[in-house]
């Protein structure tokens, strides 16, 4: 993830395989689905709410948590409802969602042939899905911990989540009943109602988990916490008991409510569906032990951290050690950071690194949804999206292809340039990947200048509809390789042991496992960007692991400048180019390229650069100004393929 500029059941129930569900072919849609509407939801007249308005803000909130997870139920097995809502306007005029709907019911696209019919009311939303529907699970605004609980358990039981309010014209009155109310199943299903199958509150709005005496429904003695008794619950009765599937989602919590900051789409509820398809286990959490969060400040120092751990423990044994996914991401702009008002006493960029470097020590990886760009919908669409068995890339260069280029000279030696790739990032979050793909692959200069597009593989698990196509809409100048830090965002030095936080043994070749399939089937042999963070620099074990499933090279930060590993290459990560206009992103380039470019250097120079949600017409530009400041050919911007196999050329 971006260190300076974030705004930055893989394992399965009952511990199956990592991987397996995410490469296996798209489950087959039951015959029905061919003929069977695709219905359609807009959720956005809720952008009319007026957010500063604690009643209409909590009237958005429920809404949105009530079809997403409605919507996650319904499109587990194949696609039936497509949802509008993620606001564009921020980066400019394409709507996002009808984009990849398009795209979707393009000939032979998931979604080609079914007709579409639009749902005009909450209403008409729950009485075409009600049979899908085995009730409600009440969760308690005094504890927004229970928002997240509520998703777990929606998932796990079939049910939509609906915040308690007595109030006339609530959702939990209108779907639910009133205070009290015992509907069943067999007297609301004509009407539309909502049985309350799990209360996460008491029948008359008082607190079921208070931070004292036992954690309700358990035989635990209570953290201290309400916030964590609450997450205790669920993992009692979901995650120890396979219930929920160790697939786990980092979620901004029901605090939202408290603190909206006229933000509705950063509640990230439609980002829900997939992880409810999925059984998914949700969870809000402050990944620091020095202070205690905004959100919770009389709970003991570290009672949040400690929590987390035990989530991401028992997550790991659900898998039994296989790699566990982590979908979304610290909530810097509402908690745990300095960022005003998250009230927290670490910057966002150290936060990250702290989340990280702990959920790597038990096996986690994430797709992670930062800040501003992390809101999502219709994942649990398209998850359903058929992939090919694999995407070829282009053939590599041999030796006689780089000497016909002039990269290598009748000696057999690298010609003395400045060879510079571009690491095109950062795609380490479907949601990024979703919002901002739209805008940068459809730009006219894409195959003008050789890009190296950073786009995680795992990120298949909830976009693979980006992802293919892509591929089959590359140009010759578009190359693809992993990102941060593989198959996805950890870090790869605290999978060795010994590892802090955990003590588990070796994660490496769990690593492995998880990353050769999916390199395999994307053609990956280069891996980018190692992000190193707070963790230990790579280990020998570590590095071999690197060589055997991305041979073609890699670059992290705490490694030498350049060298081997057998025969394959390595270089320290060069700097980020700032997101700014093209010619001061050139003064950095050529600044880190020495200064002076009027004629070739000494000896072959390598640098890897990244670049952050940049489009091709602005590194064309880029690459343009340099060249003026470089004739000669002096400076070479060349495909990632090409680029480690001259540093291999020169080292070997």
């Amino acid at each position: 993830m971006p260190e300076l500029d974030r705004r930055g059941f893989i394992g399965g129930l009952g511990g199956l395989a990592a991987g397996a569900s995410a490469l296996a072919a798209a489950r087959p849609a039951p015959a029905e689905a061919a003929t069977e509407p695709i219905f359609h939801y807009d959720l956005t007249h809720l952008y009319a709410l007026d957010l500063a308005d604690p009643a209409q803000a909590a009237r958005a909130h429920d809404e949105l948590h009530f079809v997403s997870t409605l919507q996650g139920i319904v499109n587990r097995d194949f696609p039936r409802l497509y949802v509008h809502f993620v606001d564009h306007s921020e980066l400019g005029s394409i709507d996002i969602d009808d984009y990849w709907l398009a795209v979707l019911r393009r000939d032979g696209g998931l979604l080609a042939g079914r007709p579409l019919r639009h749902l005009d009311s909450l209403e008409e939303l729950v009485r075409t899905f009600r049979r899908a529907l085995r009730g409600a699970v009440v969760w308690d605004p005094n504890v927004p911990a229970t928002s997240n609980v509520a998703s777990t358990v929606a998932g796990a039981r079939d049910l939509v989540a609906v915040r308690y309010d007595p109030s006339p014209d609530s959702l939990h009155t209108r779907y639910v009943g009133g205070p009290g109310s015992r509907n069943t199943a067999e007297n609301t299903a004509s009407d539309g109602r909502l049985p309350a199958v799990v209360r996460l509150v008491r029948d008359d709005g008082s607190p079921l988990f208070t931070g004292r005496g036992e954690i309700s429904g358990t035989r635990r003695r209570s953290t201290g916490s309400a916030k964590c008794d609450a997450y205790v619950w669920a993992i009692e009765h979901y995650l120890r008991t396979g219930r929920s599937a160790p697939d786990l989602g980092y979620y901004l919590d029901g605090y939202w409510l408290r603190r909206p900051l006229g933000k509705l789409q950063q509640a990230l509820l439609t980002n829900h569906d997939y992880l409810v398809s999925r059984r998914g286990f949700f969870f809000d959490l402050l990944p620091w032990d020095d202070e205690t969060p905004v959100d919770d400040p009389d709970q003991p120092v570290g009672t949040d951290q400690a929590t987390l751990e035990e989530i991401l423990r028992v997550a790991y044994e659900r898998a039994r050690g296989a790699m566990v996914p982590v979908h979304g991401f610290v909530p810097w702009g509402y908690k745990y950071t300095t960022v005003d008002p998250a009230g927290g006493h670490h910057d966002p960029v150290a936060t990250e690194w702290r989340f990280v470097h702990v959920a790597s020590a038990y096996n986690a990886y994430l797709d992670a949804d930062a800040e501003n760009l992390d809101a999502m919908a219709n994942a649990s669409v398209f998850r359903h999206a058929p992939l090919r068995a694999a995407y070829p890339q282009r053939p590599r260069p041999t030796t006689a292809d780089l000497r016909a280029r002039g990269f290598v000279d009748a000696s057999g030696a690298v010609v003395p340039r400045r060879y510079v790739m571009f690491y095109v990032g950062d795609y380490d979050s479907a949601a990024w990947l979703y919002q901002v793909m739209p805008y940068v692959w459809d730009d006219a200069a894409r195959g003008e200048v050789p890009l190296n597009w950073a786009f995680n593989p795992n990120l298949a698990e909830r976009m693979p509809v980006a992802l293919d196509l892509a591929r089959r809409t590359a140009t010759s100048a578009d190359t693809f390789v992993a990102g941060d830090s593989g198959a996805g965002y950890l870090n790869p030095g605290m999978l060795a042991e010994p590892r802090e936080f955990s003590g588990l043994p070796s994660g490496v070749e769990a690593w492995r496992r998880h990353c050769r399939p999916r390199y395999a089937r994307w053609d990956l042999t280069v891996t980018g960007f190692v992000i190193d963070g707070y963790a230990p620099g790579m280990d020998a074990e570590t590095r071999a692991a690197y060589a055997d499933f991305s041979p073609g090279g890699f670059a992290a930060q705490k490694i030498e400048p350049m060298g081997l590993v057998g025969t394959t290459p390595f270089v320290r990560m060069g700097p980020d180019l700032p997101r700014a206009d093209p010619s001061t992103a050139a003064r950095t380039l050529e600044d880190a390229l020495g200064g002076d470019l009027a004629g070739p250097p000494a000896g072959p120079r390598f640098l890897s650069v990244r670049t952050i949600l940049e489009s091709p017409s602005w590194h064309r530009d880029v690459v343009d100004t340099v060249h003026a400041q470089a004739p000669d050919a002096a400076v070479e911007f060349v495909d990632a393929h090409t680029f480690y196999a001259l540093v291999r050329h020169h080292l070997g």
